[in-house]
């Protein structure tokens, strides 16, 4: 995460809006936005010759996407190689119901980002992409934990993807049905909000005697 600059989303023809343009956002903003209130990122990839999406976690700094994994991982080596790659963040707000079937839908906010992963080689950079990415999913646990050793670091790839070329789509409100149907009282229509929350922390059952209590960045969450 960063500071938000103020240049707007430059539009390409894999990130410009078809259907339903009038929901895309073009605000920088609003891509971070989505991108640092999630925890899951879904990395495609066309792998010997069929697509493959996998669920991933994923860290930002500045403008760079950062993602990690095994460095035996076939994703991770095709995407390091300058395959296109696309990685999607969603977020589900609420179940929008209709008085169609046809106008059902979501409330949610995406991001889709395009373009070519780079392998990060760069020891600094490395720990600064890995950072991000446990700040992301755990924040304020970087300084909490042991560091990665060489071996840990090693057997770890760390990909960044540049987000130049994004997307942001958003639906809000109520249901958008015809003006016949809204007419009809013998159906009922509405939004159902989903909201994501967190529980009370579970200690894990290995600690000894001496572990200090769950730190406040865990419980605040």
């Amino acid at each position: 995460m960063s500071a938000q600059p103020t240049t707007p989303l430059s539009s390409t023809p894999r990130s410009s809006l078809g259907r339903l343009a009038e929901r895309g956002r073009t605000d920088r903003a609003d891509l971070y936005d989505v991108l640092d209130a999630g925890i899951v990122c879904h990395l495609g990839i066309v792998l010997d010759g069929a697509p493959v999406v996998l669920p991933t976690g994923y860290g930002r700094v500045d403008d760079t996407l950062y993602l990690h994994g095994s460095t035996g991982a076939s994703t991770l080596r095709a995407a390091a190689t300058g395959m296109p790659v696309c990685v999607t963040v969603t977020h589900v707000d609420g179940v929008v119901y209709a008085r169609s079937v046809f106008h059902f839908s979501m409330n949610y906010r995406s991001a889709v980002v395009h373009g070519t992963a780079r392998l990060v080689t760069d020891d600094q950079e490395r720990l600064d992409g890995l950072h991000a990415l446990v700040e992301n999913l755990a924040p304020g646990s970087w300084a909490h934990a042991r560091q990665p050793n060489r071996k840990e670091l090693a057997a770890t790839t760390v990909l960044a993807l540049d987000l130049a070329e994004a997307s942001v789509k958003v639906r809000t409100g109520p249901p958008g049905d015809d003006d016949a149907d809204i007419a009809d009282p013998a159906y009922w229509a509405g939004v159902l909000p989903v909201r994501t929350v967190f529980g009370e922390a579970e200690p894990a059952p290995d600690l000894i005697p001496g572990t200090p209590a769950t730190p406040d960045h865990v419980t605040a969450r």
